[in-house]
């Protein structure tokens, strides 16, 4: 009941604002785009639903290394992907799948999903066996190492090279929480800002994605030419 009552009032607030100057109600002089950054969260002031404060620390500096602000596009952190992230976990997608056996964790993909984790478990149990392996390696947490020693760790995992069963884990494997966290992040930094990431919708300004516009056909066929108009959320806002 919290999560629906914290994100109705989100809604809410969101789509207030950006009905001012589209509507024609100046907002001192805000946009419909502006007027919804600033109905969004700010990361230094977001309180995570799903996680603890611990695993947050943690996705705050993956994501900030899986899209970092480097100057040709704005990262995860600008976009507010953590939170995406969190309040995806928080819902059904963290807690709601199929879980019964037999499971196969030795399967090849192409037979599907093998684990008896849901979503949240992978993360949760994920994290604490990643940190407990750069405890042993670094002597650090992850947030706490170096952006290049961040990065290693992040390809590492990537390649299968972080051994999770030595802390605690031995059926979740590196590489399966390395794939799910980059492909959420993407998710996060690509979806509506309905969702929570997004914001302002900088991802889709930064590609010359129309976004939710209800017509763009005449744009399809003209390879190579920039789409002019900006961005169009769920919500109406324009980017």
């Amino acid at each position: 009941m919290l999560i629906a009552t914290q994100t109705s009032r989100r809604k809410f607030l969101l789509s207030s604002l950006i009905a001012l100057p589209a509507m024609g109600i100046a907002l001192n002089g805000l946009s419909a785009a502006a007027a919804a950054e600033l109905a969004a969260p700010s990361l230094d002031s977001y309180s995570p639903i799903f996680f603890t404060a611990a695993e947050w620390t943690f996705i705050l500096a993956a994501c900030d290394r899986l899209i970092p602000a480097d100057g040709r596009g704005p990262g995860a952190l600008e976009t507010n992907v953590p939170i995406f992230i969190d309040q995806q976990l928080a819902g059904d997608l963290g807690s709601e799948v199929y879980l019964e056996g037999p499971f196969d964790v030795n399967a090849p993909a192409t037979l599907g999903y093998q684990l008896p984790f849901t979503a949240q478990q992978i993360y949760r149990q994920g994290i604490a066996a990643l940190e407990g392996w750069c405890q042993a390696k670094y002597g650090q947490y992850f947030a706490l190492l170096s952006l290049s020693d961040r990065e290693q760790v992040l390809k590492q995992m990537q390649n299968g090279q972080v051994d999770f069963a030595a802390h605690g884990e031995p059926v979740l494997k590196a590489k399966l929480l390395f794939s799910e966290l980059l492909n959420i992040t993407r998710q996060g930094w690509l979806a509506d800002p309905i969702y929570g990431g997004n914001k302002g919708m900088k991802a889709w300004i930064a590609i010359g994605f129309p976004g939710a516009r209800a017509s763009y056909l005449e744009w399809v066929a003209q390879h190579n030419v920039p789409y002019p108009l900006g961005p169009v959320s769920l919500t109406g806002q324009r980017g």
